[in-house]
């Protein structure tokens, strides 16, 4: 990422989180930018930080899928006649790929930020994540379908 382009963007998601974009507050922006910038210029100039930024946006865009999809199944769950019938809450077992306090972290939070799953707790050694969820018809399909979605993608931010 070059220099210019990330005191740009960063000038102008100050601009948004202040809510002016006048003129004067771009430039406040700029400047606070390109000092940050000068700080971390040597983690964000590699070749490979653009990949890395794709990835991570893919990351986004997957968890606003999920949450979007999952809202709708909770709120359907929550609406329909009988459900406690069909109401199946449970706790699995979660084996973790993941290794590193972040990357665990982050898969623990995107699992409780989505409707309809809690994480509860990482095992001592850090190789399960404990998760409930609230309608497990199959165990597998749940696993199955954290590893192939979250778990992937920030196995890959993170390579």
């Amino acid at each position: 990422m070059s220099f210019a382009f990330l005191v740009i963007t960063l000038a102008l998601v100050w601009a948004a989180v202040t809510g002016s974009f006048t003129l004067l507050n771009l430039l406040l922006g700029a400047v606070i930018s390109a000092m940050a910038v000068l700080f971390i210029r040597d983690r964000v100039e590699r070749p490979y930080m653009m990949r890395r930024f794709v990835r991570a946006l893919s990351l986004a865009a997957l968890f606003f899928y999920e949450l979007a999809l999952s809202a709708a199944r909770v709120a359907i769950l929550v609406i329909s006649p009988g459900m406690k019938k069909r109401l199946a809450p449970g706790i699995i077992a979660y084996p973790l790929s993941v290794t590193s306090d972040v990357q665990i972290t982050l898969l623990a939070n995107l699992i409780t930020l989505t409707p309809g799953t809690l994480s509860v707790d990482v095992s001592d050694d850090r190789k399960t994540l404990y998760i409930h969820v609230l309608e497990m018809n199959d165990r597998e399909d749940v696993i199955a379908s954290i590893k192939n979605g979250f778990e992937a993608r920030i196995i890959e931010v993170f390579e």
